[in-house]
């Protein structure tokens, strides 16, 4: 067998299912030539269909390691705002050593559901006291070793964080350790960027926390500083992920969250939207129109009790979507993309919403492409789709077990999606080295030992 060929008896790629594809993969972890209709020759076959791997463009790495741990009702009415309470009570022990192992394990796992580059927004930048390490890129380097470690394509974003509240509010305790003002933030840009040069699973961008976190000042700095080390470089901001923030935002601008960054700010295909639940039908127009991508992570929205992002009125007026997995309760773009048609099927209590219509009725199919495309587009780097040029980032699936046995193109995407929880995912290829063979990473023994010592750690 040749290390650099791949034959796949079916493989989606951009132009649909094609059957006898050969992969040719270059040294550098691109894809060469991909040719339906070949002979399999010498080259590796794959056992099962072939699948671009799926793009995750939101993850706070650190919060895998409190997932279920903020499950328990207090003495009075929960919600976002009491979550985050506990979410900054677990940071205050987290060293820089025990981040990497926690951002390990779960790119392991990332990796193991069918993700194959992740979109890490991280703000933990200081030490519990607030104060930058002898590094200021210190976490930041523990993130791109983890990610070098497990193997998984990487776009780091950077977040601005410099206040409590809309307007400029002081920050609180629990925020001391992500602040920055935007000079110190594009000095950490530039270091991480030059670490990674030259390196093609990495890409570096910025993230704006939030509205509340930032000012249009600030904001106006952070972007000016981002467009003269990279004027494509990838920008995520969290927006109008709870009702309360949509009336302070009112309160301090006189408009909503995602009205005031139409208005504002020159949106196109280089942000993202993370959340961006509480939106009009103007906005939803806006959105779709200027082509940004909604980061959407269905999982998370639920846990956190955000609320339903409006996607049969975005993905009718065109709009781009990707999928994350966020604080990490779930680990599978499945369930992501399950919970984002359910969410509407709930809401308008009919079925099959996201469907493209008569000439695309395959829901399964219109979500896992979307999520392809938008993802890659967030993420800034060349995946999402199995074509030349393109990373070589792909998933094979076994389809012997009970959910997709028997199934075949579009069919197998529904069935992917809606027919079970169990992981399907066999074998993993990222920039043309497999991570992934016969469901395990070569890795992952070491790393969920050091995870494991990890939590013992923190709740000790």
């Amino acid at each position: 067998m040749t290390d650099n060929l791949l034959f796949a008896e079916r493989a989606l790629l951009p132009d649909g299912w094609q059957r006898d594809v050969l992969f040719e993969i270059d040294a550098a972890g691109g894809l060469g030539a991909v040719t339906p209709g070949a002979a399999a020759g010498a080259a590796l076959r794959a056992k099962g269909p072939v699948l671009p791997g799926m793009p995750n463009l939101h993850s706070h790495a650190f919060q895998r390691a409190m997932a279920g741990l903020a499950e328990r009702a207090g003495p009075g009415e929960d919600s976002f705002w009491t979550w985050r309470e506990v979410m900054y009570g677990f940071l205050r022990r987290l060293t820089p050593e025990q981040l990497e192992a926690v951002a390990g394990q779960l790119y392991v796992e990332l990796l193991k559901a069918g993700y194959t580059a992740v979109g890490e927004f991280h703000y933990l930048h200081h030490d519990p006291e607030g104060r930058p390490y002898e590094d200021p890129a210190e976490m930041s380097r523990r993130i791109l070793a983890a990610a070098r470690h497990s193997g998984i394509g990487l776009t780091h974003l950077p977040v601005l964080y410099g206040f409590g509240g809309f307007g400029g509010q002081p920050a609180g305790a629990g925020q001391r350790r992500f602040l920055n003002d935007p000079e110190r933030l594009l000095r950490l840009v530039e270091a991480v960027r030059e670490e990674v040069r030259g390196e093609p699973q990495f890409r570096v961008g910025l993230a704006p926390h939030s509205l509340r976190a930032v000012t249009p000042a600030t904001l106006r700095a952070a972007l000016e500083g981002l467009d003269a080390l990279d004027a494509g470089a990838p920008v995520h901001i969290h927006v109008a992920e709870q009702q309360q923030e949509v009336r302070d935002c009112i309160d301090w601008s006189g408009q909503r969250p995602v009205e005031w960054l139409l208005t504002n700010q020159d949106l196109g295909p280089r942000w993202c939207l993370v959340h961006a639940t509480h939106v009009t039908e103007q906005e939803t127009e806006g959105l779709a129109r200027c082509g940004a991508v909604a980061g959407l992570c269905p999982t998370t929205e639920a846990n956190l009790g955000d609320g339903v992002f409006p996607a049969a009125d975005y993905l009718a007026r065109g709009g781009g979507f990707g999928i994350g997995s966020d604080r990490h309760v779930s680990l599978s773009p499945v369930e992501e993309l399950r919970w984002l048609e359910y969410g509407q099927r709930l809401t308008h209590r009919r079925r099959c919403l996201l469907a493209g219509g008569a000439a695309d009725p395959s829901i399964g199919s219109l979500l896992y492409r979307g999520a392809l495309a938008g993802g890659a587009r967030a993420l800034g780097r060349p995946i999402g789709s199995l074509a030349p040029g393109r990373r070589a980032d792909l998933v094979v699936l076994d389809d012997d077990g009970p959910a997709l046995h028997g199934k075949s193109d579009d069919l197998l995407l529904d069935a992917l999606v809606f027919a079970g929880n169990e992981n399907p995912v066999r074998d993993v290829m990222v920039g043309g080295r497999w991570l992934v063979r016969e469901r395990r990473h070569d890795a992952e023994a070491a790393i969920l030992a050091r995870y494991r010592a990890v939590l013992a750690e923190l709740t000790a």
